[in-house]
């Protein structure tokens, strides 16, 4: 198992990794990697819940949903569903497939966002590690 050290610092390098991702396809899978991190580290998933009142006057608990939306963009993307996954998450699968596809477009709202997400990403992190900022 690993430390609670060690899980931040995991934390910061995939934070790094999509700070320093150019806007591409594999900045949407750096954000990716950074949620799962957070997905998987219930030491860090419980710091975002909507039940403290930090993270309700920071609005954590919707920006952190914005970014939730590309990791699970990313995990049905890659997988084989024959279950109907509704329409909203088809939609974000189809804007990342277009990214992926290098159909990079201002009419794509993911891409469109990019940057959004990208600061979106910082907000979190800082949440998370409030006594390295």
């Amino acid at each position: 198992m690993e430390t609670q050290e060690q899980v931040k610092i995991d934390l910061g390098r995939k934070f790094n990794k999509v700070l320093q991702t150019p806007a591409s396809y594999p900045f949407y899978v750096a954000i990716h990697d950074f949620i799962k991190h957070i997905e998987l580290n219930t030491s860090l998933s419980k710091n975002l819940s909507s039940r403290l009142k930090i993270n309700q006057e920071l609005n954590i608990p919707v920006k952190y949903s914005y970014l939730k939306q590309i990791y699970q963009g990313l995990e049905d993307a890659d997988r084989q569903s024959t279950g109907d996954l509704g329409h909203a998450r088809y939609a974000v699968i189809l804007e990342l497939t277009r990214i992926r596809n290098k159909e990079m477009s201002e009419s794509n709202s993911f891409w469109k966002k990019r940057e959004l997400f990208r600061k979106l990403t910082e907000e979190i992190y800082e949440r998370l590690t409030p006594e390295v900022v």
